[in-house]
């Protein structure tokens, strides 16, 4: 019987080290983003990259604006097919990111670091961050590969 309470609290220990594990990848998770660096170019009128850059920084994002009322020279320099573009334009961990691109597509970018010039999601797609309205429709995140596109992730 005296290996009854020994058990018990090897359990709770177990059990413990379990949500301080999950805790803690869940707190990483949560802050992936935390303390980058990224420049957002956009058009001084649109309104939805400004909740985008509002997204960005409730992640912990530190976000340079700037504001072209001529993207396209931008686009055609990081080579981002023009059925990919966007209404705004970001340089972030040496990667472009074309678009209202969701939280998880960044997170895998910039944790996998992948040998691609960046990643886009074409459109204006409803619910992604700084798009008012429900998600409609599985997000496929494209990657930019030297002016071509091949799939990246669909969330």
């Amino acid at each position: 019987m005296t290996h009854q309470p020994d058990r018990r609290r090897a359990l709770r220990m177990l059990g413990a080290l379990a949500l301080g594990l999950a805790g803690g990848a869940l707190a990483q998770q949560g802050s992936a983003l935390k303390g980058l660096e990224a420049t957002l170019y956009k058009s001084p009128t649109c309104g939805c990259c400004g909740e985008y850059v509002k997204f960005l920084q409730a992640q912990g994002v530190k976000v340079k604006v700037v504001l072209q009322d001529d993207l396209s020279p931008l686009k055609r320099r990081y080579r981002i097919p023009p059925q990919a573009q966007s209404c705004h334009t970001m340089r972030v961990g040496g990667y472009t990111v074309e678009g209202h691109v969701p939280l998880a597509a960044l997170q895998k970018l910039l944790r996998e670091r992948p040998r691609i010039d960046g990643i886009a999601l074409p459109g204006m797609p409803s619910g992604t961050p700084g798009m008012p309205g429900p998600k409609t429709e599985p997000y496929r995140v494209l990657a930019l590969v030297k002016g071509r596109l091949e799939p990246f992730v669909t969330l």
